[in-house]
């Protein structure tokens, strides 16, 4: 019998997995993260992955509890200080917990 692979397993098979974890929120966004917003994040690096790399995305978080962000993206832009990835799909509690750190960046 042939070996059958799933675009599952293809999609699965073909993502890295971005795992970080900050003491802090301010620490996230000074020590690897310049930019984040809705859509998209733009992760520092000095070896960024090439555009169109999809990416397993879980950064943890502390604030007043363990927080964490976690979904799949892809790199969609690069330049010498890292890489910019858009959200393909985040959790619910991610979506929610993006819209917190930004409301509380403006605050």
């Amino acid at each position: 019998m042939a070996d059958q692979t799933t675009d599952q397993d293809l999609r699965r098979a073909e993502r890295i997995t971005i795992n970080k974890e900050f003491e802090s929120f301010d620490a996230f966004i000074q020590e690897y993260v310049s930019n984040i917003s809705r859509s998209g994040v733009f992760i520092r690096s000095k070896t960024p992955l090439p555009i169109g790399t999809k990416v397993n995305l879980r950064f943890t978080v502390i604030m007043d509890d363990i927080e964490t962000i976690e979904g799949t993206g892809e790199v969609v832009r690069i330049d010498e200080t890292g890489m910019g990835v858009v959200f393909r799909d985040l959790t619910g509690y991610s979506k929610n917990l993006i819209e917190r750190l930004l409301v509380q960046r403006v605050d």
